[in-house]
């Protein structure tokens, strides 16, 4: 067939390494081996180009990428803001669209995203609005189908008791109010206590302004300190705790157990990674072995609880002197339900405002006496 190319999808079906295969799939094997003994046989002159396509790169038998094989990787990764703008206006091309709808605006909502979570995105916004009988997708639609595919749909007909829905009211407000007053954390986009998909009784959408792609030490920490905003209002309001932060707390673990083991962010072991390395045999997922001492993974405990309780004090300390704006905004999302990340922003912008001018006043009124008292001293 030469002139042509060749392309194989899924590489890893057949190319999987043989390194931790002992006595595996024979058939799998005899196919790789057929197909780089083919390989060496090409003429370079008969214009012959192979291609070959996967997600696992890091699984591939190490024959299959020396020189003259698979010698070329490519990698293709998660659209950046631009790509997903374009890859959104071509999945939107035959969609008849509102002029509000902004692909900019959703497309900085979607940072994260592939190709095909970007396709279903504009797929649920065209199915939301033949559901609610409009002839074009607007704004909102987009909007409500970017929440769709991050967390769920919405389970309105889910009866929620009172008392429940008080808790996830300042649980909700509680990631909020960490978010506006750690500098390092995200942007609050809205704040609900709808529940959505399969456990969630509520979330706090945050939305970063541009694309990241590195985090420093204090982002990290500012992370944790939102992640255990939630638990830190319920202990403030109902002086209790419940089982509403699992998901929050298991992520905040994970984080700080990464900043110790992966990315060498502790006292003791800067600038070391204490990782672990596949020693098994016989499975596609080799046995993890720990590199390290068993003193050195108490320390790893010790020390992620110390983080742990040391931001978790922290938190509770700044939501304790906003406990009035804690109080108000969880008031106000009983009421609506779902607040919007602009009116969220004014009410903070507010306390703020408050807080310059009687800082302000605080100190004219110290200035005003200490001229009162020079004067009485003269």
């Amino acid at each position: 067939k030469a002139p042509c190319i060749i392309f194989i999808d899924e590489l890893d079906a057949i190319g999987k390494s043989r390194m931790n295969n002992l006595g595996g799939n024979d058939e799998r094997e005899q196919t790789l081996n057929q197909l780089l003994v083919e390989m060496d046989g090409f003429d370079n002159e008969k214009g012959l180009i192979i291609l070959a396509a996967t997600n696992r790169p890091d699984i591939l038998d190490p024959a299959l990428l020396r020189p003259g094989r698979f010698d070329r990787q490519v990698v293709v990764d998660r659209p950046d803001v631009k790509g997903r703008e374009a890859i959104l206006r071509i999945h939107a091309k035959n969609v008849k669209l509102d002029s509000d709808v902004d692909f900019g605006a959703v497309a900085h909502a979607s940072a994260g995203f592939s190709g095909a979570d970007l396709a279903n995105i504009v797929n649920e916004a065209a199915l939301l609005a033949v559901r609610c009988g409009r002839k074009k997708v607007t704004m909102a639609d987009f909007n409500e189908a970017i929440e769709k595919v991050m967390v769920g749909l919405q389970k309105k007909s889910r009866v929620v008791r009172e008392d429940e829905r008080r808790i996830v009211a300042y649980h909700e407000t509680g990631h909020a109010l960490a978010a506006a007053f750690t500098p390092t954390a995200d942007p609050v986009h809205k704040i609900t206590i709808i529940p959505r998909g399969m456990g969630a009784l509520g979330y706090t959408m945050q939305l970063p302004e541009d694309d990241t792609f590195l985090s420093s030490e204090k982002k990290l920490l500012g992370d944790v300190d939102v992640m255990l905003g939630g638990r830190a209002a319920e202990q403030i309001i109902f002086n209790e705790i419940s089982t509403g932060a699992a998901n929050d707390i298991q992520r905040a673990t994970d984080t700080v157990r990464k900043m110790i083991t992966d990315y060498g962010m502790s006292t003791r072991f800067k600038n070391m990674t204490l990782g672990k390395a596949g020693k098994g045999y016989g499975s596609d997922s080799p046995e993890l072995v720990r590199e390290y001492a068993e003193t050195t993974q108490q320390y790893i405990d010790e020390e992620i609880a110390r983080i742990i309780d040391e931001r978790y004090n922290h938190v509770l300390e700044m939501l304790g002197a906003h406990k009035d704006l804690l109080e108000y905004i969880a008031k106000r999302l009983l009421e609506i339900e779902t607040m919007e990340g602009k009116e969220f922003e004014d009410i903070i912008k507010g306390e703020r405002h408050c807080l310059e001018l009687a800082d302000a006043t605080a100190k004219n009124s110290s200035a005003q006496e200490e001229t009162s008292t020079a004067e009485e001293q003269d």
